[in-house]
């Protein structure tokens, strides 16, 4: 494996460049036959490389959803109860005409426990957020996870070289 791109900046403009070819390799995974299993090995890698604690880029710029699990353990996890957890550290938010429940959010400072770049509430985060960037571990295959993809691949670092180690490994034609 080459050079990885971490440039935030870089990623985000080279995640929205290749978006379009990013849908048309999606396309391309579905309609051919592949290893998972070296996906995945190939993701595994990438993520070893990457530190989140020095980008924490998807804290600061996507909402979390949470469960009732996720808030229950999170209220524990503050010494609060469930309604009171809610009321200070979620909020509504209306995805696709429906309401979910996430984790308060603001542009200016991320998740609402975001502390730099670290989480305060790690040992107890979110699942969502356990398995973020959902590339190693997920429901389903890599391709049936690709529409995921195309999105964080201008917001996550592991996302842009997993998407384009991915493709080198598949031969995809750019």
């Amino acid at each position: 494996m080459g050079e990885l791109i971490t440039d935030l900046v870089q990623i985000e403009q080279l995640g929205e460049k290749k978006r379009d070819e990013n849908f048309k390799f999606r396309s391309f995974m579905k309609s051919r036959d592949h290893s998972d299993r070296i996906l995945r090995r190939i993701a595994e890698g990438i993520q070893e490389r990457i530190d989140c604690t020095q980008c924490a880029n998807c804290c600061k710029t996507s909402t979390t959803e949470v469960t009732g699990r996720d808030i229950e353990k999170l209220a524990r996890h503050l010494h609060t109860t469930p309604e009171r957890f809610i009321a200070d550290y979620t909020m509504l938010e209306e995805d696709e005409g429906q309401m979910t429940r996430v984790l308060k959010f603001s542009e200016a400072a991320g998740c609402v426990f975001l502390e730099g770049n670290l989480c305060s509430v790690y040992d107890a985060r979110p699942g969502i957020c356990q398995h973020y960037p959902h590339l190693v571990r997920g429901n389903g295959s890599i391709a049936s996870r690709m529409w995921q993809f195309v999105d964080r691949a201008s917001v996550c670092p592991i996302v842009y070289n997993c998407l384009e180690a991915f493709k080198d490994e598949l031969r995809f034609r750019r």
